[in-house]
């Protein structure tokens, strides 16, 4: 049995000049030569605007239409933002020994290092990337698994993911305007259990027979996704084509996750996406996926059920909807109608 060290894509791929069999995409789900849709971007929305209404009302329009948007004037400093992308792509330049070795440290599992996807069995397609995910604040008592190298690692992603709960408490509360819900209807349990994921793109010589992440929806509440500068790869797909989506100087991808569509009872949108690969260089992307507690009851809000207005998901806790999602994959979708 191969050691993970080994299996990492970051460990062999500078060894290849093709793609291994693994990892080739059925023709049907190739991205071919990756031409996105042309002329066709996803809103952008300035969060540092005086007119509160017309913020709240362009979040909610992305939201319902794109079920994605990047913001900007958001409050979270230019530099720390470099900082992070940074400090993950010191990360995954580490050996494959040391990565495993700072995240083997947690007994539940959940603060890990792995390869390709965590769903199929080992005989699936695999995908072109390695993931570092971990809880964050407040989940305080996983910081001390977190990996100790690099050595800034806890003090710069200790403040980068305090500021991202700012931001995500920030964006949450515009949609709750939107949406009719009171004020704080996503504070506490159903924003309380934070998680960071980091996917990291090593080159690939041939990137239209592969993909670093197959077409999926979010099992989250939102995601907020810190892109690297200069080197795309993230597609939305939207009326049957995918838009690609260009990193904007200094600005956050916020996307609406599967949770969120069930709590607006199918308002809003957990829009599939996918990322793509590129032959040149690598890609490091930083997600903060916000989740409720495991205990929570995920249901369409009462306030969008009124009248002749009838759920259209049926309610279950976090626990068994995360549990399902990532066992059964996408076909789970089906089942969470009323």
């Amino acid at each position: 049995m191969e050691r993970l060290d080994e299996t990492l894509v970051s460990s062999w791929y500078n060894d290849r000049s093709s793609v291994p069999s693994l990892y080739i995409q059925p023709p049907e789900c190739r991205p071919g030569n990756l031409v996105a849709a042309s002329g066709k971007i996803i809103p952008v929305v300035d969060l540092g605007g005086q007119d509160r209404d017309e913020i709240v009302k362009h979040v909610l329009k992305a939201s319902e239409e794109y079920g994605f948007f990047q913001v900007v004037n958001h409050g979270v400093s230019k530099d720390l933002m470099e900082e992070t992308v940074n400090i993950y792509k010191e990360f995954h330049g580490m050996s494959g020994k040391e990565k495993v070795e700072e995240c083997s440290k947690d007994p539940k599992g959940r603060c890990k290092l792995y390869t390709s996807s965590q769903i199929g069995n080992s005989e699936a397609i695999k995908y072109w990337k390695d993931s570092l995910t971990h809880p964050c604040p407040p989940n305080g008592d996983f910081i001390n698994y977190w990996p100790k190298k690099p050595t800034k690692y806890s003090d710069v992603v200790g403040k980068y993911t305090r500021e991202l709960r700012n931001l995500g408490r920030k964006i949450l509360e515009l949609l709750c305007e939107g949406l009719g819900l009171k004020p704080g209807y996503f504070n506490g349990d159903l924003s309380e259990n934070p998680e960071i994921l980091v996917h990291h793109y090593p080159p690939c010589p041939d990137p239209s027979l592969t993909l670093g992440m197959a077409k999926h929806r979010d099992a989250t509440l939102i995601t907020i996704l810190l892109q690297e500068q200069h080197v795309e790869g993230l597609q939305v797909l939207k009326d049957g084509q995918w838009i690609g989506v260009e990193p904007i100087p200094n600005a956050f991808v916020v996307n609406i996750g599967l949770i969120l569509q069930m709590i607006s009872n199918g308002r809003l949108i957990g829009a599939e996406h996918r990322v793509v690969t590129n032959s040149s260089t690598s890609r490091t992307s930083v997600a903060y996926f916000i989740y409720p507690s495991n205990e929570s009851i995920i249901e369409p809000a009462k306030v969008l059920t009124n009248g002749s207005i009838q759920p259209t998901y049926r309610s279950m806790t976090c626990a068994e909807f995360r549990g399902n999602f990532f066992n059964i994959g996408p076909n789970y979708e089906d089942e969470l109608h009323s």
